[in-house]
């Protein structure tokens, strides 16, 4: 798999923070109610996002790849946090004139994007402070 990196830096307004992929710039923020700017999604959402946007696209390639007539998709999400755990809620939604069988082996598929095996599984994080040049 390859190595994906982001940077994310905040050197602005509140909590507004610059999202940059090496391709791709966007913002993440905090609602305006706790200090932030709402100029762009919470974290939460982001990571949300993340899920949506792996489910949604790995059920239409493998519909395409079928030959199924999937017409659009629609995948909703929350989540929920606790102390000890946290939970995502996950709505798939598959548009078209699909059978029985369509819909449940695109609802295994929608379970095997490569995002959800990640949430899924235990997951390090490494943080390291990195010394100013």
């Amino acid at each position: 798999m390859d190595l994906t990196q982001l940077s994310a830096t905040l050197n602005g307004p509140n909590y507004r923070v610059l999202l940059d992929d090496g391709h791709h710039t966007w913002f993440g923020d905090e609602p305006a109610a706790i200090g932030g700017g709402d100029r762009g999604p919470t974290p939460f959402a982001l990571l949300l996002s993340s899920l949506g946007a792996c489910t949604a696209i790995t059920v239409k390639m493998y519909a395409e790849r079928k030959g199924w007539p999937l017409d659009h998709i629609d995948v909703k999400l929350s989540l929920s946090t606790q102390t000890d755990r946290s939970a995502i809620e996950r709505e798939v939604v598959l548009y078209g004139v699909l059978d029985d069988a369509q819909r449940e082996r695109l609802l295994q598929i929608a379970n095997a994007c490569p995002v959800h095996k990640i949430l899924s599984k235990p997951i390090d994080i490494r943080t390291d402070l990195a010394a100013i040049a």
